[in-house]
């Protein structure tokens, strides 16, 4: 397949990226690098021994990406470009929703205008945080979304999937997929690309190994008072790589209309026990101290990914220690990152 991936210089999208050359598809990246660099593909090129066409395009200038897709024909787009930073969300919520929506928006009006056949499916780089405070366990595609989502971040996904489940309701040759990831942590085995935070790290992970390395002083370990059984905050952290052979799995699904699948392990994690796993791969302890909660933030969160496997015969494969391992790897040799 020919594919579009916006925002495929990114975190997930360059992982992603090198997915669909190893299957043999035709990834050509949109990305206005406004959070990512283009270093991260020049790698990907490194690793898979092939080429990238590569689009400095922002999606929110209608102009210039409505031009271009008119000249450019996909079987299927994956959708990353957007802001993710929980915090930042916060303090910037305009930002986040003339951003994120907006380029969602762009999108499927572009989309609209350049087709005149069957438009190409759009897979949708959603979260778990639509979900925002169901305390079901495990969470399914049919738990309740929108109510309790605690930052403007996780309610922009909320409204893109709204957005794509109207277009699709619109139009029946339409087909989208809004793939919910959990808690992607990791690198390629490569230790070539990974993920490149811009500050002080808002995902735990790279804040561990940035601890772990020396760049940071301690790790801030926020409540250890939950109802779990050490105290600590449980997420389903799954490897980025697990995560972009899910977004290749999904181009196989044929079946129109909107569907949205958890993208997890299904196994939760502790705060502590990812530490300890990270503490393991280094082989050293990393300092950390216990602050309070966080607003907003649950006890546990964690997939079923039973929908998964049956839609799109995929499940994860790598486990957290392989996972924290290839974390540091990317660490040890990209200290300044790209």
């Amino acid at each position: 397949m020919r594919v579009l991936v916006t925002g495929g210089a990114g975190y997930i999208g360059s992982h992603t990226v090198l997915a669909l050359l190893e299957q043999g598809h035709i990834p050509v990246v949109v990305d206005n690098l406004s959070n990512s660099s283009v270093e991260s593909l020049n790698r990907v090129s490194e690793i898979t021994g092939k080429p990238i066409e590569f689009h400095n395009i922002d999606l929110c200038d209608e102009h210039e990406f409505h031009s271009f897709l008119r000249e450019q024909s996909f079987d299927a787009i994956l959708h990353f470009a957007g802001f993710k930073a929980v915090g930042e969300s916060v303090a910037n919520p305009l930002k986040y929703y003339e951003n994120n929506i907006g380029s969602t928006v762009s999108l499927l009006k572009a989309i609209n205008a350049s087709t005149s056949s069957a438009p190409p499916k759009v897979i949708f780089s959603s979260s778990a945080t639509v979900y925002g405070s169901s305390t079901e366990l495990p969470l399914t595609e049919s738990s309740k979304t929108g109510e309790g989502i605690t930052n403007p971040y996780g309610y922009t996904k909320f409204v893109c999937e709204r957005i794509l489940t109207d277009t699709v309701a619109a139009n029946s040759a339409f087909q989208a997929i809004a793939l919910r990831y959990f808690n992607p942590i990791g690198a390629h085995k490569s230790g070539r690309i990974g993920e490149d935070p811009a500050g002080i790290p808002n995902n735990l992970a790279p804040y561990i190994t940035q601890v772990a390395s020396g760049k940071l002083s301690e790790l801030s370990v926020f409540g250890d008072d939950y109802d779990t059984a050490d105290g600590t905050g449980i997420r389903d952290y799954i490897h980025v790589m697990d995560v972009a052979e899910g977004h290749v799995a999904a181009l196989g699904l044929s079946e129109p209309g909107f569907h949205a699948v958890n993208l997890g392990t299904g196994q939760g994690t502790s705060v502590f026990e990812l530490l300890t796993a990270f503490e393991a791969v280094v082989g050293s302890p990393i300092p950390y101290a216990v602050t309070p909660r966080r607003p907003g933030d649950i006890a546990a969160c964690y997939a079923d990914t039973s929908l998964a496997k049956k839609l799109l015969g995929w499940s994860s494969t790598r486990d957290i220690s392989e996972a924290c391992a290839d974390a540091w790897r990317w660490q040890s040799q990209n200290p300044q990152g790209y």
